[in-house]
């Protein structure tokens, strides 16, 4: 059973920025897609960016150019964010799936990132 835990959530202005990290309970960032996902009060749980083992990064149109996701090849994934707007506010996970074409089996418990205006 892969575990997973985020940690550096908060609350930040508009304009300023965030990093995200997830430590996974074991090496297996070098093998599954990992990804970021984020759920607003009231709406879907959305993919927010994901990396795959090849470094291979992809991006929601919302965050493209503010966000960076990275990896290192043992336990750790990270999501660097600026340019934070109200609308980024939202529980931010962590999770890892065999491929970045499937819907991720394990999660993290998330983090919160408040961002005001």
């Amino acid at each position: 059973q892969v575990q997973l835990m985020e940690s550096g959530g908060g609350s930040v202005q508009a304009g300023g920025a965030l990093r995200l990290s997830c430590v996974a309970s074991d090496a297996v960032s070098s093998v599954y897609c990992m990804s970021w996902f984020r759920q607003a009060p009231g709406k879907e749980r959305d993919r927010v960016a994901s990396i795959d083992r090849f470094a291979r990064a992809t991006y929601a149109d919302a965050v493209k150019g503010r966000f960076i996701i990275s990896r290192d090849n043992l336990k750790r994934l990270d999501l660097l964010m600026n340019s934070l707007v109200s609308e980024d506010t939202a529980m931010y996970y962590c999770a890892a799936a065999a491929s970045c074409d499937i819907y991720p089996q394990y999660w993290g418990q998330g983090t919160q990132v408040t961002v005001s205006s």
